[in-house]
């Protein structure tokens, strides 16, 4: 249904699908406390990175509904692993998506991760043909709802305690965006 021409070319970044390759780059922050905190996984060790490095690897297109584009963001200059970016499609019919990213701390405050993300909501409303796509984070992750917020994505919930969180009742925040919005 979708496979992107790669790489996709932004000023400062190149997405791409993973390699083997970025096994060293996405351990070096899927690997950090303070990196996952607000994510479903804890810090990773070396062999559940490359457990998931592998299944990233098989998910650079999308074939039907409910399949996850992973994206890797390297910047252009160097060729360094900063950023993990996600497309969920989360239905055919209603046309939804969801979008994600992780950064590595070193390269936070330098708008990076607004412009890969707008590469992948363009993916998502010009090249897979999305009617929404949304976003959702732990209210405490200040960073990720200002980041939404950049993209003009719009706050439409904030779930109050809804879900037990690595071991704490939290609450979750959701952003949103439409097509035409999009344009």
């Amino acid at each position: 249904m979708l496979k992107p021409t790669y790489p996709i070319e932004t000023a400062r970044l190149l997405l791409r699908p993973y390699t083997m390759d970025d096994l060293d780059g996405l351990h070096d922050f899927h690997s950090r406390p303070d990196v996952v905190r607000y994510l479903y996984w804890d810090a990773r060790t070396r062999d559940e990175t490359k457990a998931a490095l592998q299944t990233k690897i098989g998910q650079a297109e999308f074939n039907e509904e409910n399949d996850t584009l992973c994206i890797a963001a390297e910047l252009r200059d160097t060729g360094a692993l900063v950023g993990d970016m996600y497309l969920f499609w989360r239905s055919k019919e209603h046309r939804q998506g969801e979008i994600g990213f992780v950064f590595h701390p070193d390269h936070h405050g330098r708008g990076l991760a607004t412009e890969a993300s707008r590469e992948i909501l363009r993916l998502g409303f010009e090249e897979l043909g999305l009617h929404r796509i949304y976003g959702r984070c732990d209210a405490r992750n200040s960073a990720s709802a200002k980041l939404m917020e950049r993209l003009g994505m719009r706050r439409e919930a904030h779930l109050v305690e809804n879900e037990i969180f690595k071991g704490e009742w939290s609450d979750e925040l959701v952003f949103a965006m439409l097509r035409r919005e999009w344009r």
